[in-house]
């Protein structure tokens, strides 16, 4: 029997889980499987996520709804318990490191691979896939990389976030971090010169939960400087209440109760304030039962909107959903009372250089000011515009047409199955996506529970295909 190879582009959270269920359907099937797991950093089942070894970067969500298994709930539990590396007692409530979580998914990983072996191999691959082609009378496609060409069968698209992009004029200088998540993003602040006690003041561009992470990182870091952040509405993430409910609560909302027809923005926003209101005010299992049918509630609302809610209220809604673990949110609380971060309600305008670093201009609800830092560090996020982000090979597959962007631009087009849509408006054989660069089509696509429900899918769905016949070789 041929061997089916799979090429991954990404090695983050979404493209190891994608290699796990593969390999277990290999080890179930007797499936001979070659799998390309390839990472730009070679930082597989880390990605950005989860690269961090900071010890107070915590899971934002409890261990009791992270397992990488979507038919395991209990498997992270499962395992923390038994594992050195989380010495604490450990329940579906915990909130764990994510530095723990990253060994999760490599050692899930590794059984997975010991299981499907020998039939079926995985081939890590440090390496930057620029473009995806195809080649007349040829299975599949030809992924092009640093090292030459590698032909697989199939390729998923598992690219997470996409890269940070600096939302305002900056100079191009060492002190202007884009991406904090980076390799060695943060560890730049040691640049500071000898005897200076590292850097005094750092402003942040953004007050979500990267900035958290930053805030956290640089304070504890560095015990003299202060971190300044700015963001259009001032806000901080929400602290989770804690607890783990066994199942979310029952909601009863018209559009989450049909699956069919439009959707209207204004209708579904105050339905769930009522919702909310007639809970005594607990927003959050209104959420956490209203997230299943954010997919479909998404898909039925027009463009326009769509295009509303991320211009007024997405903000709202991301503060109210991305949380911040109770540990996280007292620390950043005391950090606020001793004065160590500063919030302001604004926006950053530019960055200019001055003698001793930056100077950064920004309008305020108090008016205009001139924040002096030591270095600035954007925790923004990518462009919301795909199709004018940095990355090659997202270039390279809309012009060739092997896949459009959504209506909205916010990501790549893909049918329910995750089949990334071609220009022609077909549905690829080849060629799937998951996670963050289907954001556009499905929103509610980012975390963990959302990410291992698409991975099992998907690869249910490559499983079942007859195997290719063209051999996994990088040329």
């Amino acid at each position: 029997m041929q061997r089916l190879t799979v090429a991954i582009v990404g090695g983050g959270a979404s493209g190891s889980i994608v290699a796990h269920e593969l390999l277990r359907h290999a080890a179930a099937d007797h499936t001979p499987l070659h799998i390309w797991l390839i990472d730009e950093h070679g930082r597989q089942c880390a990605g950005q996520a989860y690269s961090t070894d900071h010890e107070l970067h915590l899971l934002n969500a409890p261990a009791g709804k992270m397992s990488a298994l979507a038919d395991e709930p209990g498997h992270l539990v499962s395992w923390a318990r038994c594992a050195a590396a989380v010495p604490d007692e450990v329940g579906p409530a915990s909130f764990l490191p994510r530095r723990a979580y990253r060994r999760y998914l490599q050692e899930t990983l590794a059984a997975s691979e010991r299981a499907a072996a020998p039939a079926s191999q995985l081939t890590r691959l440090q390496a930057a896939v620029t473009s995806i082609r195809t080649r007349p009378g040829q299975r599949g496609a030809w992924l092009e990389t640093g090292g030459g060409w590698l032909h697989a069968d199939v390729a998923v698209l598992a690219t997470g976030h996409a890269a940070a992009v600096v939302p305002f004029e900056a100079p191009d200088v060492a002190r202007v971090i884009a991406d904090p998540w980076q390799p060695g993003g943060l560890d730049r602040l040691d640049s500071e010169p000898a005897g200076a006690g590292g850097p005094r003041r750092v402003v942040v561009a953004g007050t979500g939960l990267t900035m958290v992470d930053v805030a956290i990182a640089v304070t504890s870091r560095f015990p003299g400087c202060t971190v300044h952040a700015v963001s259009r509405h001032g806000l901080l993430p929400r602290t989770h209440p804690g607890g783990f409910p066994s199942q979310p609560g029952l909601l009863w909302l018209p559009p989450a109760c049909q699956a069919l027809g439009p959707v209207s923005l204004g209708e579904l926003a105050g339905q769930i304030r009522r919702a909310i209101s007639a809970s005594g005010g607990d927003w959050h299992s209104v959420l956490e039962a209203l997230r299943p049918h954010a997919p479909s509630l998404w898909q039925r609302m027009p463009d326009r909107d769509k295009r509303v809610f991320l211009s007024r209220l997405e903000r709202y809604w991301q503060v109210h959903r991305h949380l911040m673990p109770p540990a996280t949110a007292t620390r950043i609380s005391d950090l606020r009372q001793a004065g160590r971060l500063v919030i302001h309600r604004g926006r950053i305008h530019g960055a200019r250089r001055s003698a001793r670093g930056l100077v950064v201009d920004a309008l305020t609800a108090a008016g205009p000011i001139e924040l002096a830092a030591g270095w600035l560090i954007n925790a923004t996020g990518g462009t919301s515009d795909i199709t004018v982000g940095p990355s090659p090979l997202l270039r390279q597959l809309f012009a060739t047409g092997l896949a459009r962007p959504d209506s909205l631009r916010l990501g790549i087009d893909a049918d329910p199955a995750g089949a990334v849509i071609s220009s022609a408006g077909r549905g690829s054989d080849f060629l799937y996506a998951l996670g963050p660069p289907l954001r556009g089509t499905r929103y509610e696509t980012t975390a963990i529970p959302e990410i291992r429900s698409q991975a099992a899918g998907i690869a249910a769905q490559i499983a079942s295909r007859v195997p290719g016949t063209a051999p996994a070789a990088v040329v």
